[in-house]
């Protein structure tokens, strides 16, 4: 399969406000992301994970290293132009929804489209079709309060594939759900990817990382690991975990 987005020497450094500290976020990291692959994102708190999806998501540049989306470098892209990447290329599905509250599931599903300039009609027609791939047509004249936190991480899952974008970035999409709504959730993940999709997950949960292709773990800014068995990594990090 051809690589949808890869990833070479990449490194973040931030420097601390006022201190002249400067602290490595990630450091000469290199990936491939592979198109219909289902990647799992997991590491400790500080361990760059966010930084990473930051970057491949197109809200942050590299210190240095480059980033290739669709075979475009987009590494060191003005603010403008990384806006535009982020419209057209990237679906981003967040822990906490981010949809607006004052508008139907609809209107939110229609927003972006809006600012892709697309005609009303066709808004219309395509916030409706993707509103019934989430199971939610019944619902499409209900506010975000009005729906269910499975119902409302549907809807995001809705807009975020507006664009038919090359990648999804999902930052712990079931972290606010219980299990029962976060297994739907993900299963309507596996079947995005049986579709085609490429979807990157950050995740701290083994269980969730189990449904992956691969799993990728960060430590200190590094790729501690990288398997692309899935269920074997889990495993391997399971047995580690249990007592002897």
């Amino acid at each position: 399969m051809p690589n949808v987005a890869w990833v070479q020497d990449l490194s973040k450094i931030y420097s601390k406000p006022g201190t002249g500290v400067e602290v490595a976020a990630l450091r000469t990291v290199s990936i491939e992301f592979v198109s219909g692959e289902y990647t799992a994102i997991m590491g400790a708190s500080g361990s760059g994970k966010s930084t990473l999806m930051n970057i491949l998501g197109c809200l942050d540049r590299p210190t240095a290293g480059k980033y290739v989306l669709g075979g475009d470098d987009v590494s060191q892209l003005a603010d403008d132009d990384l806006s535009e990447i982020r419209s057209r290329r990237i679906g981003f599905i967040f822990q906490n929804f981010n949809l607006i509250p004052q508008l139907t599931v609809l209107e939110n599903l229609e927003v972006p489209m809006f600012y892709l300039g697309y005609p009303p009609a066709q808004r219309r027609a395509r916030a409706k079709e993707l509103a019934e791939r989430v199971e939610l047509s019944h619902r499409l004249d209900h506010r975000p309060t009005e729906l269910s936190g499975g119902q409302q991480q549907r809807v995001c899952i809705a807009r975020s594939l507006v664009n038919d974008p090359l990648i999804l970035l999902a930052d712990e999409p079931t972290g606010n759900l219980d299990s029962k709504t976060g297994e739907a959730i993900l299963t309507l993940f596996d079947e995005l990817v049986s579709a085609g999709k490429t979807i990157l997950m950050v995740t701290h949960d083994p269980t969730v990382a189990h449904r992956c292709h691969r799993v990728i773990r960060l430590h200190d800014g590094l790729i501690a690991s990288d398997e692309r068995n899935a269920r074997r990594a889990v495993e391997s990090e399971a047995g580690q975990l249990s007592p002897a």
